[in-house]
């Protein structure tokens, strides 16, 4: 338990893939413009790193390394054609307003990076609940940004209307421009939060 809890902080918190490397910005910035795209393309997302790293696990003693590369890609792609299919099916609007990027799952740096430098060295179990918590790690930047970008640019969350009519939308954060400013003053406030606990000796505690 304490280590399960131990990679989600990890993850997160102190090594989050968006604000530690700016992994898997362009569906943050293409998505992100409501809260319902954002929470779609999350689940989407954590579905796919956690049984792409789980199965990675499991192949890892009987997959040769020059294939491996392949393999993963072949796994992960495999997966979101799933994730494509049940929206088309279910989620029609939704996946028509996704468009591409469902499919550019399969390039996010995220799930590739999680499957080569953990799945391959780690138990499934352990890979599966790791690549739940890169998912989540994702999702919680992609949902802040969306929160904000869809209440500030059109004064409503979730397609609901929120701040009345007499709000004036903030046409910028419906904008990409509202993502990369949304996404740059995220990063600065983890930055300044690292340095804090840094300063306080409690980073790497």
């Amino acid at each position: 338990m304490n280590n399960t809890l131990t990679i989600f902080k990890e993850r997160i918190v102190d090594n989050n893939p968006i604000l530690s490397k700016t992994l898997g910005i362009c569906s943050a910035l293409a998505v992100t413009n409501s809260m319902e795209n954002a929470l779609v393309m999350s689940l989407g997302l954590i579905f796919v790193t956690s049984f792409a790293e789980m199965t990675v696990s499991m192949l890892r003693y009987h997959t040769d390394k020059h294939i491996r590369m392949m393999v993963q890609v072949l796994i992960i792609a495999w997966l979101v054609i799933i994730v494509d299919i049940v929206l088309k099916l279910y989620l029609p609007d939704i996946s028509k307003a996704l468009g591409p990027y469902v499919g550019l799952i399969i390039t996010n740096c995220i799930i590739m990076g999680r499957c080569e430098s953990y799945a391959q060295n780690n138990r499934p179990v352990s890979s599966f609940i790791d690549g739940i918590a890169s998912g989540v790690a994702y999702s919680v930047i992609l949902l802040i940004i969306a929160f904000f970008r869809e209440l500030l640019g059109s004064g409503s969350l979730f397609g609901f209307s929120i701040l009345g009519s007499k709000w004036n939308n903030w046409t910028a954060m419906t904008m990409p421009a509202g993502a990369f400013f949304m996404i740059g003053l995220l990063i600065w406030a983890s930055n300044e939060y690292k340095k804090k606990k840094k300063k306080g000796g409690k980073l790497y505690d």
